[in-house]
């Protein structure tokens, strides 16, 4: 959170009570975490406050408050952002500070307008929570107003002689002429001495033969040492590849560091190697420039979603909430998170795990949809930020680009704050002296691996040609694009922009019944509800969804509320999976062709990944992680093997779509079930159809008339496609599918009678579906049992099908087949 004005403080008092410390080298360490007192502005509340922790958290801990997010809680407990609230705490260092030269009391992260007193003398104030001491803490279209205080992060007392390791970080640099790989260690140091310090660095890297010894000078104050180490040119080097082209390959470093004087510090750390280019250059064919990303020198398409904080109280983002909605990413096939622009810079295992799981990030900095100021005091309060999280952040191989702000060129450029044409050159002005001339140039300066666009939207090196501000960054023959559209039809494939990289586009489902039952009443279990109005932070937003459902299903009209409610959500679902998926696939096929001068479309980030809380929004995944159908869609259409199907006058198209780095002979079976059958009216099969790898590539064409002539007696509203990609050694891609008309104007649908049968399999659980007729949107839930299947929501065409259910938490199968309800589209009347 950036603090541009007033607001409410949090003051931090510490004052004595031992606690543990340890020793780092030349380094001694006392923590400062654990229990604090904290109280509010008058002292009518004293007690108890955690570090790391926020004030809501610690409120709720004691019982003074019940959970933030249950109904309306939100706006009841909005005085807690509008009071002052200290922390305070008496500790005594088990260690003597007159043997240390210097002591310095750190705090990692403060939120975020401070005071900090130590013996009643202020030695510190604050005003950046992203600085080493939210802006969607106060309420996005997606999320609540919850403008937390506290101490969010470590805080610990350090005492030090001669030198003490502020920074630490490792890039590596391939140069091609030679091709041989180096690294560029970079070691930043508050030095206590009058004179330059001598020091010798030794770095091994035993896997990769590499060791090599350096000698430093630091000068006083902050001193900074660059360690440039050549790799052995025989290592078997192997480089960190995104999730689906390779290995995430690493190496232990032993960086060693001794100074004249006793000062020795020694750094473990992981290193890899890649290389990351942003290709902007020309298109023959088209008008504009390109926008994609090579990574090791191969051309990669992106595919993902964009990642907000996990929760409105970060002290209650665990390591395993983390690798649950990071895991769950990787597997629905993602292989890139943009961390957005109003949100945090995530917590350093966020990054390790991206790392390790090969999910390359698109870092915004936090900037968004908003007009900040260029003061002095401002900009050395962003300067700060930005150096300090570019170090930071830069080691880790995830990290594929830097981006500026979100939305504030787009901003100015079409005029959302309605700024008066006499001032407009002011806030440009400003904008180009924010974003360029500091966020930029201090970027370049730290980091030489990564590119740096000032905004997303942007048209990149156009906007840069046009003075860092496009009059139109949603061009689409330049880069990335952000589009939604409610009103139009999303079945319908023409409404797209045919983009060069689509950073954002989305609708909105509801959240499970489970989840927003944990934070209901029975009274607000209906669509209408004043509940699920306050929920619905977007403008119209329910009332979209279900225009949107309501062009292509039958709305639910039951008797019974709770019913009805239950179904609404369910078709929500249904709706926004379906629409993504034709966003998705048209996205993926456009990437190799250009049309009309638009195309070559090279990334698609759906919006968004995860849920702040349990409302109605653009999410994949539920808060707490729960699958929602659009992520069991994710994992088939951003597959690395797809057929993808589009209808243009009156003809159906299949293309081939491949991540593989291989071209493939396979066979392209295409079948077509009548709703009221269990069996394929017909099959057809294409062989030989050569499938190029990094490519989209048309596979099949075939007016409809002719199609439905050779299946007897199908027509657009008694038969469905279906049609997959199969080939040698268990080469296949999943089954898809295209509706040859609405689903309200299905004939022939029956009721599935779809019965569930649930055995244990080791670590995981075994159902086996049975049906008597062929089901559309098949969805099983298994209520509040944590876990997710191995598919959902699908076209059921087999009278049985056997679905595994992994649990994040232990259970039985005789809970699992408790909880678990089936539901199909035909439910819905």
């Amino acid at each position: 959170m950036h603090a541009l004005g007033p607001a409410p403080a949090c003051a931090l008092s510490v004052l004595l009570l031992l606690v543990a410390s340890w020793r780092v080298g030349s380094t001694e360490v006392h923590s400062l975490q654990g229990s604090w007192r904290l109280s509010n502005g008058n002292g009518s509340l004293v007690l108890g406050g955690d570090v790391p922790g926020c004030v809501h958290t610690a409120l709720l801990r004691h019982g003074l408050i019940q959970d933030p997010y249950h109904r309306f809680n939100d706006l009841a407990y909005a005085w807690i952002s509008l009071d002052n609230w200290t922390y305070s705490r008496d500790f005594k260092t088990p260690f003597d500070i007159r043997k240390w030269q210097k002591v310095s009391l750190v705090f990692d992260g403060v939120d975020t307008v401070a005071q900090i007193v130590v013996n009643n003398v202020t030695v510190g104030r604050t005003d950046n929570m992203f600085n080493r001491y939210e802006q969607c803490s106060f309420s996005w279209d997606w999320g609540p107003s919850f403008p937390t205080q506290g101490i969010w992060k470590d805080v610990r007392i350090e005492a030090y002689n001669l030198c003490r390791l502020l920074y630490f970080s490792v890039t590596p640099q391939y140069v091609q002429n030679t091709q041989q790989w180096s690294l560029k260690i970079e070691l930043d140091f508050d030095v206590i001495s009058s004179k330059p310090v001598a020091a010798l660095a030794t770095v091994s890297i035993p896997e990769l033969q590499t060791q090599q010894t350096f000698t430093v000078e630091l000068r006083p104050g902050e001193g900074s040492a660059v360690l440039l180490v050549n790799i052995s040119k025989a290592a078997a080097l192997e480089t960190w590849w995104p999730r689906g082209h390779g290995n995430q390959t690493g190496y232990n470093m032993t960086t060693t560091f001794i100074a004249e004087g006793g000062c020795k510090i020694e750094k473990l750390s992981k290193v890899y190697f890649r290389t990351v280019e942003l290709v902007e250059e020309p298109i023959p064919g088209s008008p504009g420039l390109s926008f994609y990303f090579r990574i090791n020198g191969l051309p990669i398409f992106m595919k993902g979603s964009n990642w907000i904080p996990a929760d409105s109280f970060q002290d209650r983002v665990t390591s395993k909430r983390l690798r649950i909605l990071l895991q769950s990413a990787a597997d629905a096939n993602m292989n890139m998170l943009r961390v957005w622009g109003g949100g945090i810079y995530e917590q350093d295992e966020f990054y390790e795990m991206c790392n390790e799981l090969g999910i390359m990030i698109w870092q915004d900095f936090m900037f968004a949809v908003a007009l900040y100021p260029t003061d002095h005091s401002f900009l050395d309060s962003v300067r700060a930020e930005i150096t300090h999280q570019a170090k930071r952040l830069k080691s880790h191989p995830s990290i594929i680009l830097w981006s500026g702000n979100n939305e504030n060129e787009a901003a100015i450029a079409y005029n959302w704050f309605s700024i008066p044409s006499a001032k407009k050159s002011v806030y440009a002005d400003d904008y180009v002296t924010l974003y360029v001339k500091n966020i930029r140039e201090i970027v370049l300066a730290e980091d030489e691996t990564r590119p740096f666009i000032t905004s997303s939207p942007t048209n990149g090196l156009e906007s840069a040609k046009e003075g860092w501000l496009a009059h139109a960054p949603y061009d689409t023959h330049f880069g990335d694009n952000h589009y939604y559209n409610y009103v139009s039809d999303c079945w319908d494939w023409t409404t797209f922009p045919r983009t060069r990289f689509a950073s954002e586009y989305g609708f909105q489902s509801w959240p499970s019944f489970s989840a927003l039952a944990q934070v209901s009443s029975e009274e607000d279990w209906s669509y209408a509800s004043n509940f699920s109005l306050h929920r619905q932070h977007h403008a119209n937003g329910n009332d979209q969804m279900l225009h949107q459902a309501g062009l292509h299903f039958k709305l639910p009209q039951e008797g019974d509320p709770l019913k009805n409610f239950k179904h609404s959500i369910y078709l929500t679902q249904i709706m926004q999976a379906q629409c993504i998926k034709s966003q998705t696939e048209f996205y993926r096929r456009s990437q190799s062709e250009i049309i009309n001068g638009e195309g070559r479309t090279m990334g698609a980030l759906y919006w968004q990944l995860n849920d702040i809380w349990q409302a109605p929004s653009w999410a994949s995944l539920e808060y707490g992680g729960k699958w929602k159908m659009l992520h069991y869609f994710a994992q088939c259409f951003f597959a690395p093997l797809l057929p993808v199907a589009y209808e243009d006058k009156d003809a159906l198209y299949i293309y081939g779509i491949s991540d593989l780095h291989a071209d493939y002979e396979l066979t392209l079976r295409v079948s077509l079930h009548d709703w009221g059958l269990t069996e394929p009216v017909c099959t057809l099969a294409k062989e030989g159809v050569l499938i190029k790898g990094g490519a989209a590539v048309p596979i099949y064409k075939e007016p409809i008339s002719d199609l439905l002539k050779q299946c007897g007696n199908c027509t657009r509203q008694s038969c469905v496609v279906t049609f997959f990609l199969e080939g040698e050694e268990e080469l296949s891609s999943p089954s898809n599918y295209h509706f040859l008309s609405s689903l309200k104007d299905a004939v022939g649908l029956k009721n599935p009678q779809l019965l569930a049968s649930v055995s244990q399999e080791g670590d995981q659980f075994q159902i086996i579906l049975e049906a008597t007729a062929i089901a559309p949107f098949v969805w099983l839930d298994a209520g509040n049992i944590p876990g997710r299947f191995s598919d959902n929501g699908f076209l059921l065409t087999e009278k049985r099908r056997v679905i595994l259910f992994y649990p994040w938490e232990t259970t039985s199968a005789k809970e699992l087949e408790k909880s678990l309800s089936l539901t199909s589209l035909t439910d819905i009347s």
